[in-house]
């Protein structure tokens, strides 16, 4: 098999998911530094339920967030075996789950030591939006997102996208009920903090959940609703 019959013989429904392939060389921890590429997979949320998502988030999107985060774990967990029986070396970094036992130090900069959006950057799936989302092209914020680490060096990685496109808009920074975002635009470089407060958008997610569906966890959606980019592909 070759490295794509090997990634495409995973995935369950191609029309719900993006693929790219990423170069990591110089954006990985210590910790993973023996696996320079990653293969990042986009599955696309349910439309119906990512376009409800007005007022914060609703139970189907809650049921919804955690069946493709179940989904994706199966597919990264597939690859890993076809991968180990190819004698590649490999670590899946299954989705960020918005709740469960947390690391104090991710508490205290809530950043984790691998980011799933930064990969899908360098795999040319999509940039990095106003509201620190993944924005890709077909389906804008409407993702979830896992990866897959391998020592292989994959064949033509993805071209990098190294700014946004977001341009004037400014649709998730109004609909923000947190106010987390100052409306910069990222590119390549910039530091998160420089234009959107993780902490602000926590407290305000952790409200909303239980308010909405009794779960104080770190979960809204209202931004991934309010994206116009991709919602023609998710008629």
């Amino acid at each position: 098999m070759t490295f794509d019959e090997m990634v495409n013989a995973v995935i369950p429904n191609p029309g719900n998911y993006l693929v790219g392939y990423a170069d990591m060389a110089d954006l990985l921890a210590p910790a993973y530094r023996p696996f320079r590429y990653a293969v990042v997979f986009g599955r696309k949320l349910d439309d119906e339920i990512a376009a409800s998502i007005q007022s914060g988030p609703t139970p189907q999107y809650f049921a919804n967030y955690h069946c493709l985060n179940r989904e994706l774990t199966g597919v990264l967990d597939s690859l890993s075996e076809i991968f180990h029986r190819e004698g590649m070396d490999n670590l899946p970094i299954h989705p960020t789950e918005p709740n469960g036992k947390l690391a104090q130090d991710y508490l205290q900069t809530l950043r984790y030591d691998f980011s799933h959006k930064m990969a899908a950057t360098r795999a040319g799936i999509g940039w990095i939006g106003k509201t620190d989302l993944l924005v890709s092209r077909q389906f804008g914020p409407r993702l979830r997102l896992a990866s897959i680490l391998v020592d292989y060096p994959i064949p033509n990685p993805g071209t990098p996208i190294t700014r946004n496109f977001c341009g004037q808009c400014d649709a998730c920074v109004k609909a923000c009920p947190a106010q987390a975002a100052v409306g910069l635009g990222w590119q390549v470089g910039m530091d998160r903090d420089e234009f959107y407060n993780p902490f602000k958008c926590r407290e305000k997610c952790r409200e909303l959940s239980l308010k909405n569906i009794g779960e104080q966890i770190s979960l809204c959606g209202i931004c991934v609703a309010a994206c116009p980019v991709g919602k023609s592909n998710c008629a």
